[in-house]
């Protein structure tokens, strides 16, 4: 049975107006790039890959937007290449595109940082990147080695490996902003970690059924704390619960930077709030982890937990 992942999450959901025809551009770019065929098509237009970039990001405007798009389909196209690549290549695909945003001539960082990306924002995005890939070769390690995370170890790692770091940079980037170093870190854990563990709890069924458990929050705790599953989806609802708690008492007590730097932090927190708010939607809505039963799931909060592939 999955908690009720709404229930303490009461902001509204936002969708970006300019969803409908930019995501269309974006898809087309990707499946000629990627050179994707049927089954291949129906399966990344069943992901609905748009809605999650429209649900985080309702503010941008149509040409941030189309940059927004195209990573987040690329991501997400990427982030499924790695699950079946060794180390060396995760290294050599980090490798390449690190230097490729390095260079300012690459396409996708000529636009993104030619629009409104200030040099803060460039660089966390950078990094971010960087970081993510980082923790990918070291999950592609530790899966060969069998090698099993405790709780802290698992939170770090995870915090890397979800590439929410990344889309807090692009929320900067889409409001035009550029803040100071010190305001960026104030509640970006607490969003990362709600993210990533409520992922976590929608995703377990599919992993399970891979035996890729490895970096699920669900399984650490069955494994660390000795629990049974369900009692290991509640415990993962309820440090779901205090993540947001995190964020909402950090809100409460924000300090002031000057006029100037606080109407950014507002625009930043917000952008946080749809990255909360956004991604818990498109869980049901997407065809990733539930199938068509998404919305079923979402009304009724069972799910029938998948027999394991045979190994």
């Amino acid at each position: 049975m999955l908690p009720d992942l709404f229930g303490n999450c009461r902001h509204p959901l936002r969708v970006n107006p300019h969803s409908h025809h930019v995501s269309r551009v974006s898809e087309k770019w990707l499946l000629t790039e990627t050179h994707f065929v049927e089954p291949e098509i129906s399966k990344f237009r069943a992901l609905r890959i748009h809605d999650f970039s429209a649900y985080c990001y309702p503010d941008a405007d149509a040409s941030h937007f189309r940059v927004l798009s195209d990573f987040v389909n690329w991501m997400f196209m990427m982030d499924d290449y790695l699950d079946d690549r060794d180390v060396d290549d995760v290294r050599g695909m980090r490798e390449c595109c690190i230097s490729a945003l390095r260079d300012p001539i690459n396409f996708l960082l000529e636009r993104f940082a030619n629009q409104t990306a200030g040099p803060g924002c460039t660089e966390r995005f950078i990094h971010a990147f960087d970081l993510f890939f980082i923790a990918a070769a070291k999950e592609v390690d530790n899966r060969a080695k069998e090698h099993i995370h405790d709780l802290e170890s698992y939170i770090v790692q995870r915090r890397d490996l979800s590439g929410c770091k990344s889309c807090f940079a692009l929320v900067e980037y889409a409001a035009g902003i550029d803040l100071p170093d010190e305001v960026i870190t104030v509640m970006e854990n607490a969003v990362n970690d709600h993210l990533s563990w409520s992922n976590d709890i929608c995703s377990y069924n599919k992993e399970q059924l891979r035996h890729d458990t490895y970096t699920n929050l669900i399984a650490v705790l069955m494994r660390e704390q000795g629990l049974d599953l369900q009692d290991a989806v509640d415990y993962s609802d309820q440090l779901c619960k205090s993540a947001l708690q995190r964020f909402e008492d950090n809100r409460a007590i924000l300090p002031s930077w000057g006029d100037e730097v606080d109407k950014q932090v507002a625009i930043y927190i917000q952008g946080m709030q749809d990255l909360v708010v956004g991604p818990l939607h498109w869980h049901f809505d997407s065809a990733r982890y539930f199938g068509k039963d998404g919305q079923t799931v979402k009304r009724d909060r069972f799910i029938k937990l998948l027999p394991k592939i045979s190994l």
